[in-house]
């Protein structure tokens, strides 16, 4: 099925804990977006997100982590698109270093997954 990637850094804006712990939901608002390209590659049209079905926290994302979210569409009916995620942290940055430096991790890690079911209604659908 259609795959999908989008990347990028978490910002301070982005940090909302101590510690510049960044909010879970920013992986959620990711996998939106995400899901949101695979509808339009897919039908021609946004569609609904309607439903996480599962969602795992696996580790924490702070501000300056690159994060890479990845998506699929592992099913698909008359209108609704199941779809599978996985969020990864694939850059790290070393301020005990310097304020600039970061290391690109050797092996990325998993700091979010999710399943969840988007909907394209039938008038929408161009493909």
């Amino acid at each position: 099925m259609k795959k999908a990637v989008i990347r990028m850094r978490m910002s301070m804006h982005d940090a909302h804990y101590g510690g510049n712990l960044v909010d879970g939901a920013k992986m959620l608002q990711l996998f939106g977006d995400v899901a949101t390209e695979l509808l339009i590659r897919n039908d021609g049209d946004e569609g609904l997100f309607v439903a996480y079905n599962d969602v795992n926290f696996t580790a924490p994302v702070y501000a300056g982590d690159y994060i890479e979210a990845e998506g699929e569409i592992v099913s698909a009916g008359n209108t609704s698109r199941k779809m599978k995620f996985e969020a990864r942290k694939v850059i790290v940055p070393r301020a005990d270093i310097n304020d600039s430096a970061c290391d690109v991790l050797d092996e990325p890690v998993v700091v979010c997954k999710a399943e969840g079911t988007c909907v394209v209604p039938k008038d929408k659908q161009r493909k």
